[in-house]
């Protein structure tokens, strides 16, 4: 996953969840945020950030915020779209038969259908921005959604599928993620019923640069 045009600026303030000021060039841009999570332990005043020029002259904001420094770990990607790109990206290294993505079961979209030979696979994809010394957590925010798809995961294993829940890790330096029970105990719950359940977590480290991220890891589905 690459960005075509970036620049950096200086994370000044974030007055609701879709929009931020920055400092770019001397001046205060409004940006938008690509992330609707509360970000609120990298999205500091006078933070170093990473903007990408939308290109759409019909656009309110010309910038979207797409990454963050934070001392010790380095660039965090906070772009909410990237954790599926990604995982695109990486399946078509896994020698599935087929892969589709938005795909429907019971009540939900789930972000990923693949085959192989004669088996049926599901996976759903959560991307990871919250780190404390050096683990990830997941969510930054409340997520029923998250819960739902946990149980529908959860069904599809009683069903005859392989079902996965993949976090990636938008960030360098981490390789496990935790729920994040004090922000969502339910979620936290929910995991621990769909693992027990047979879902199974991978967990999918990246490496961030200025325009670019994509998956660090040569884990192989077959092996799991």
């Amino acid at each position: 996953m690459k960005y075509e045009e970036i620049c950096s600026a200086k994370f000044i303030d974030r007055p609701n969840r879709f929009i931020a000021h920055v400092a770019l060039n001397g001046k205060e841009e409004t940006v938008h945020v690509k992330n609707t999570g509360r970000c609120r332990e990298l999205l500091l005043p006078g933070a170093d950030v990473i903007l990408s020029h939308s290109g759409n002259p019909s656009r309110k904001t010309a910038y979207d915020l797409i990454s963050v420094y934070k001392p010790g770990i380095g660039l965090v990607n906070i772009d909410s779209q990237v954790p599926n790109l990604v995982v695109k990206e990486w399946l078509q290294t896994q020698d599935f038969d087929l892969v589709r993505s938005e795909y429907r079961f019971g009540d939900s979209r789930i972000d990923f259908y693949m085959e192989k030979e004669k088996q049926k696979y599901l996976m759903e994809v959560k991307g990871c921005t919250l780190e404390r010394d050096g683990i990830g957590y997941f969510p930054d925010a409340p997520t029923d959604r998250g819960v739902k798809h946990l149980r529908e995961l959860a069904k599809a294993v009683s069903e005859g599928y392989r079902a996965y829940l993949t976090f990636v890790i938008q960030m360098a330096g981490v390789t496990k993620v935790l729920p994040n029970i004090e922000m969502h105990p339910e979620f936290g719950t929910a995991l621990k019923e769909a693992e027990e359940a047979g879902v199974r977590v991978l967990y999918l480290p990246c490496r961030v640069t200025r325009d670019a991220i994509y998956a660090d890891s040569d884990q192989k589905m077959a092996k799991l």
